[in-house]
């Protein structure tokens, strides 16, 4: 008999192939949408992780005593184990999954068969708005007053009492609301709101909230109101899809190839939570019960996340939260880097602000324990992600500089024990999620936010009360370069002297002794993959000028009536902007006047201001009917915006040409 002797080495790569095998065959057999299939794929994603902590925990630490070498390790080991044990949560909670798209089908005018010869039940839609400009309003305006519902009513509500923007709503048909002051924020303008509306001679049965930027597409509230047949639902929530890039896709140069970073939560932890009765409401795109609103007294007002506390107000009450994974709506992502980064450190603000409340994981009242449970997942993704992060890209230093023990394990080991386990929880994830989780820019997009999150999150902890509300920012001038330095200096720092200590690991044994055997490999390695992390994190920072852009799925066929006797031409319409229009298929000259007949829109006016070969590039002069087609062609209608999931080969070629590019930078503001 023949018997095989391996390396250890050799061992621990067999052990990456199979990793490697298994998901070259799984694709083939499993079903992302069946429990039992996701719940095996966990299961072992949990047991690898426990091997690696166990590991971690008693084979890599420095020798035990009061040194800072075991101090440098052993706060690795804690803040890495955090941050394990928030990944073993979200994989319970992944193991899950659950759509409500049939739901939905089934029970379409539910009421017609409940309550027979009544009216449909009377919506409220309230529109939150602070100092939005009319670019940003208008949209989300048309976009809720042509939703296919008829007993609607649409209410915006100024907390910035502008003149103009009351002007504009009595245009258009809706009501406008302001309050004497702004105490609250946005929960409070909604509660002043639902006050008034508890003054109507009918009250609604239905409240749906909508943030000034979420334009609502046409079947919003049908394909919403049909999961509350269940009179225990309390709210349904909707996924939030984006129309534009947010700053990492498109400072990055990938947003035609890479989804945004939301796209993670939103198409899959959502409907994983949702199947654990564990939805939770995220602020807009959203429609909740009038009588739910009523018995909790509006929305609460002690966090600055005022959706999340919503949810575990409802479930106290005994209310569910639903979850409908449809493209319902869309809206604009923070364009700015710094406006990206706030919002997230809101977030984390807010969720730490819950955990410290009454309604907290250990607070006295009637939430269940999953109830309880879906706190700390949330407290532990932002408290410990984060910090995790700034860890892994500073610890190396202490080894470089100071010959300090971070991880002290050998090479077969560490392929072993965290090669297999990271490799299988990201190739999961990515099988699971059409691969959204790519690693280096996954890691970037944590990386940008991570000391003001990581500053938030312990800032929420220690102090919860007190705390203003910021509004993201929206729209404004984006047509020039601007660096952000204040935000890369960090990383431009850390960039330096990680690319120093890599150079004196390389070619001296003055700090970092060779008596360290494999764990220099490590530490090596780690410190070449941070060099990555970092040099794309401060690629980001460079915000580039953006341009409202809209691609068509496919391009449409339109007539064009030239001017001056031109005749007709048949045209195809590659891209389309409220002001421009690309076209080809028919040769154009510049000055060119005439009348473009675009589908579902009409005719508008247009010139050519561009010619390229065959392209055209047409000035659009839209009436104020026309353009109101436009906003409803481009957001309202039952499309889906923006990047779904990753195309791995455009994806490259992407950012290879974002690395190409040279443009001067302007000066920084």
């Amino acid at each position: 008999m023949l018997l095989l002797h391996l390396t250890e080495f050799e061992s621990s790569l067999v052990q990456l192939l199979l990793v490697f095998g298994a998901m070259m065959v799984l694709p083939y057999f499993v079903d992302p949408q069946k429990s039992w299939h996701r719940a095996g794929l966990f299961a072992i994603a949990r047991l690898l992780g426990l091997r690696y902590a166990w590991w971690r925990a008693t084979e890599t630490l420095a020798p035990p005593g009061f040194t800072i070498d075991f101090l440098a390790s052993g706060s690795l080991l804690i803040i890495e184990m955090v941050a394990l044990l928030g990944s073993i949560s979200a994989f319970v909670l992944m193991s899950r999954f659950i759509s409500r798209s049939d739901e939905a089908d089934a029970n379409l005018r539910w009421w017609v068969r409940a309550r027979p010869g009544t009216p449909d039940p009377r919506v409220a839609i309230l529109i939150a708005t602070y100092n939005e400009d009319i670019e940003v309003l208008e949209r989300t305006i048309v976009g809720a007053r042509t939703l296919r519902y008829a007993n609607k009513e649409v209410i915006v509500l100024d907390d910035g009492r502008r003149d103009w923007l009351r002007d504009y709503c009595a245009e258009q048909g809706v009501r406008y609301m302001i309050r004497p002051d702004n105490k609250g924020s946005k929960a409070g303008n909604i509660n002043h709101a639902l006050q008034r509306l508890a003054e109507d001679p009918v009250s609604p049965e239905f409240i749906a909230v909508l943030d000034a930027d979420f334009v609502p597409h046409r079947g919003f509230l049908s394909r919403s109101l049909a999961l509350f047949h269940d009179p225990r639902v309390g709210l349904v929530q909707t996924p939030q899809h984006f129309f534009n890039p947010d700053p990492i896709q498109h400072n990055l140069g990938l947003s035609r190839s890479y989804p945004d970073e939301q796209r993670f939560f939103f198409d899959h932890m959502q409907a994983s939570r949702d199947a654990w009765g564990l939805a939770i409401c995220c602020g807009t795109s959203s429609v909740a019960r009038w009588s739910a609103l009523q018995e909790l007294g509006g929305f609460p007002t002690e966090s600055v996340t005022e959706d999340f506390m919503l949810t575990m107000a409802l479930q106290e009450r005994g209310w569910t939260t639903v979850y409908l994974n449809e493209e319902l709506t869309e809206g604009l992502a923070p364009e700015g880097l710094k406006e990206y980064v706030t919002q997230r450190a809101r977030w984390c603000l807010g969720l730490m602000q819950i955990a410290r409340s009454r309604l907290g994981p250990f607070g006295r009242n009637g939430l269940r324990l999953r109830d309880r449970w879906s706190v700390i997942d949330s407290a532990l993704y932002w408290s410990s992600s984060f910090v995790f992060r700034l860890a892994a890209l500073t610890f190396p230093l202490l080894y470089w500089f100071a010959n300090i023990t971070v991880v002290d394990a050998a090479v077969p080991d560490v392929i072993s024990y965290f090669a297999v386990y990271y490799f299988w929880t990201i190739s999961i994830q990515n099988l699971l999620s059409k691969g959204l989780l790519v690693p280096v820019f996954h890691d970037v997009s944590q990386t940008v936010g991570a000391l003001p999150i990581t500053r938030a999150a312990f800032t929420g902890l220690l102090k919860p009360h007190g705390h203003p509300f910021s509004v993201t920012a929206k729209g404004g001038d984006r047509s020039k370069i601007v660096i952000q330095w204040t935000m890369m200096r960090p990383f431009l720092i850390l960039f330096a002297l990680t690319v120093l200590g890599l150079v004196i690991g390389i070619f001296s044994d003055r700090f970092a002794f060779y008596d360290a055997g494999d764990g220099k490999a490590v530490v090596l390695f780690w410190t070449v993959y941070n060099l990555l992390v970092l040099a794309v994190t401060m690629l980001a920072c460079v915000e580039l000028p953006r341009r409202e852009q809209h691609i068509a799925d496919e391009p449409e066929l339109a007539l064009m009536h030239l001017a001056g006797g031109g005749g007709d031409r048949h045209i195809w319409i590659t891209s389309l902007t409220r002001d421009t229009v690309k076209v080809r298929g028919q040769k154009l000259s510049i000055g060119d006047r005439g009348v473009v007949e675009i589908p579902n829109v009409g005719p508008v006016e247009a010139y050519v201001i561009a010619v390229d070969r065959d392209i055209a590039r047409l000035q659009l002069l839209p009436g104020d009917a026309e353009r109101e087609a436009l906003l409803v062609k481009f957001h309202a209608e039952d499309n889906v915006p923006g990047v779904g999931e990753v195309s791995p080969v455009n994806l490259i070629r992407d950012f290879l040409r974002r690395l190409s590019m040279i443009a001067p930078a302007k000066k920084p503001r």
